[in-house]
């Protein structure tokens, strides 16, 4: 599939162009290991739990620049 001359459309269009792809994606049709599945439970379990941090992208940001001029 080629997808030409896109920056013919103005944002908004690619925007709803982007939307109607990704609508037209069934979920059914998206597949995910069970291993996969498995990490993401074990992850949303530590979460649950208070056993996980969570950063904002601006402190991810913020420290991939800090350890990049170490």
């Amino acid at each position: 599939m080629e997808i030409k001359n896109l920056s013919k459309y103005s944002n908004a269009e690619k925007i709803v162009l982007a939307e109607q792809l990704w609508d037209s994606i069934s979920k059914k049709e998206l597949e995910i290991s069970d291993e996969l599945k498995k990490e993401l439970d074990i992850r949303l379990k530590n979460l649950e739990e208070g056993k996980t941090e969570l950063y904002s992208w601006d402190e991810v940001k913020s420290y991939l620049k800090s350890i990049r001029n170490a």
